[in-house]
């Protein structure tokens, strides 16, 4: 049985490359369509069955009938896999961090090194303070595998919790070094990454609890920075076309900095933009892959201009010493308004050139506030409360309501009247259109003034719940409305995915207007199209004569 799929792959691996390179990546909807007319697939009743029933559960998708991992486990998905592996272009990971994209085969031998060593009680009792009694003790790499990866119904806090085990042996220069190589061949060999912007903290030293790590107090910036780039470049040497960027991320956190050494996280910052300056001075040789910086964590809280304006200054000095400013924004928030307000403030105050994430300008406005609308009326018939600082109590707080005391009365589950019912829909409607020109103010000065957008499908949709599907991702209205896009997939697997499954999805997910060619072009880097038409056609033959011999 095994081998009657790995033949039906291969042979749909040709008909498919086959069929893109002769209609230069078309829209897979009218690709799948084509292919069921090829006379070689007809030839085929193996392949051409396979053809149909995907072209069925793609249908099924698209109106929830099917989820997306049986569209992902379909032999035509191993084939399109496999083409997109083979493609001679090496693509562009923009966006992938270091601690939850290392397999739990880098990371067992090293962990059980400091399991058998002399602070095995301390080590246990900080797993199991993270991620549980159960999670000890640790006997094998699917032991790690298991604690490292997110769980369907996890979201954002435990996803950033989980991300502790890995940072547990990156406590020195050489586990730097060797986490780098291993993510390089991983990334470059399995999935034809051959260009990774990685994000890492360039300094951990804070006082939140869940964050202490034995040993780090010994391993330095420098150590962390030079680390990273020399297992990058060891690479590189082996494999000359892999490239990468180094982006120091600094956490945004209030309370995510060090204490003991510092007044306030604003004299921390500015100790640490000082260091990088330093290193750079001192190590020119790294400006050529070390030329951004990043600010990463949880922006629930981080909103505000003052939130802002406590990096600005450190964040000017490195912009005028030549480095690009990247940014997490948009990914989470309280409400809405305040999501769009986060983007605009990194915007106006930090001058950022990428944002990473950005989910709140490609939300909906109108469906998602009518969305709101909808379960808080389904629990108000119901006589159910609105429970404070839960996402429809913060939503509701936002609005505002002609009459306050109809907010009261969803508050308490006081079912409402036929004229406060209608009250509330026309609050709704006008809070989605404020919000809605709120948001496209700011996307279109983002494309006036070129800054790039980098998405993350399965990072957005699995830890911050703003939207139901795959196929409601607004990665193909960005790149419609003329956004400047990159891909990533933050943490690939901490979030069980990879660079290209991520294609897969973004593809099956818009299947009638996202051409094969235009995902090719933004993922490679390539924006000259005879040019993909040319390595399509060479695939062909290549494909060909394999399957000759």
């Amino acid at each position: 049985m095994h081998k009657k799929r790995e033949q039906v792959i291969k042979a749909l691996e040709l008909e498919l490359t086959r069929i893109i390179s002769e209609t230069n990546g078309i829209n897979l909807s009218d690709t799948l369509e084509l292919l069921c007319h090829s006379q070689t697939v007809k030839d085929t009743p193996s392949v051409e069955k396979a053809v149909h029933e995907f072209i069925k559960l793609l249908a099924g998708y698209s109106v929830d009938e099917v989820d997306i991992d049986t569209l992902l486990g379909h032999p035509l998905s191993d084939a399109l896999f496999t083409f997109f592996k083979k493609f001679p272009l090496p693509f562009h990971e923009e966006h992938i961090h270091l601690t939850g994209s290392l397999t739990a085969e880098f990371i067992y031998p090293r962990l059980k090194v400091l399991l058998d060593g002399p602070d095995r009680e301390l080590y246990e009792e900080q797993i199991k303070n993270v991620y549980g009694e159960d999670s000890i003790p640790i006997n094998s790499v699917e032991d790690v595998d298991n604690l490292i990866r997110l769980k369907d119904g996890e979201q954002f806090k435990t996803y950033l919790r989980i991300l502790f085990l890995p940072k547990l042996i990156l406590t020195s220069r050489e586990a730097h070094e060797d986490a780098a190589y291993f993510m390089a061949k991983d990334l470059y060999e399995n999935y034809n990454v051959g260009n990774i912007r990685l994000k890492f903290t360039l300094s951990r030293a804070n006082k939140m609890d869940a964050e202490q790590i034995p040993g780090l107090s010994d391993v330095t910036e420098e150590d962390v920075v030079m680390g990273l780039y020399t297992g990058f470049k060891k690479f590189q040497k082996e494999v000359p076309e892999f490239d990468f960027i180094l982006s120091p991320s600094f956490r945004k956190e209030l309370n995510f900095y060090d204490s003991d050494n510092f007044d306030s996280k604003e004299a921390h910052f500015d100790h640490q933009v000082a260091t990088l300056l330093d290193l750079i001075k001192k190590r020119p040789e790294i400006m050529k892959n070390l030329k951004e910086v990043d600010t990463v964590g949880d922006e629930k809280e981080l909103y505000r201009k003052a939130h802002f304006k406590e990096l600005q200054a450190g964040l000017r000095r490195l912009q005028y010493k030549g480095l690009k400013i990247r940014s997490h924004h948009g990914e989470t928030w309280k409400n809405l308004r305040r999501g769009i307000q986060s983007v605009d403030n990194a915007m106006n105050i930090w001058h950022i050139d990428t944002l990473e994430h950005g989910l709140s300008l490609g939300i909906n406005p109108n469906y998602y506030f009518h969305r709101l609308y909808q379960r808080v009326m389904e629990r108000n018939i119901k006589h159910q409360v609105i429970l404070p600082n839960s996402a429809e109590w913060e939503e509701l707080e936002d609005m505002k309501f002609h009459d306050p005391a109809i907010k009261q009365k969803l508050y308490q589950g006081i079912p409402l009247t036929e004229e406060e019912r209608v009250s509330f829909l026309k609050t709704k409607f006008h809070t989605a259109r404020e919000i809605e020109h709120y948001q496209h103010d700011i996307l279109n000065r983002m494309i006036h003034k070129d800054v790039s957008l980098v998405a993350l499908p399965s990072s957005n949709l699995k830890l911050t719940g703003s939207f139901p599907d795959y196929k409601d991702h607004p990665f193909s209205w960005w790149e419609k409305k003329g956004v400047r896009l990159g891909v990533g997939t933050d943490n690939y697997i901490t979030l069980s995915t990879n660079f290209i499954q991520e294609m897969l999805i973004l593809l099956y997910s818009d299947p009638d207007k996202l051409k094969i060619t235009k995902l090719l072009m933004i993922t490679a880097k390539e924006s000259r199209r005879p040019f993909i038409s040319h390595l399509l056609w060479k695939m062909r033959k290549e494909l060909e004569i394999e399957h000759r011999d």
